[in-house]
């Protein structure tokens, strides 16, 4: 009989990408459900403290990353985003 590989289930992971690197560094920081990639070192750190604070919210509200509706992630995400 032959087997039918198994599908790994989808996780979700936010990935953010910084495109105004110019100083030469190469940034990057990643945890289990998100990795962000690139910019410059302010943009870099924005992008890393949004992410964190968008993962105190959902794990606030106790929701996982997966279980978020897009429209309702693109507002923690926009609530989290430093000034």
């Amino acid at each position: 009989m032959k087997k039918t590989p198994r599908r790994r289930a989808a996780k979700a992971h936010l990935l953010g990408l910084g495109l105004d690197h110019t100083d030469g560094h190469k940034r990057l920081t990643s945890a289990e459900q998100f990795t962000i990639i690139g910019g410059s070192e302010e943009t870099h750190g924005r992008m890393t403290e949004t992410v964190v604070k968008t993962f105190e919210v959902l794990k606030q509200r106790r929701k996982p990353l997966d279980a978020v509706e897009p429209a309702e992630l693109a507002e923690i995400i926009h609530e989290s985003t430093p000034e």
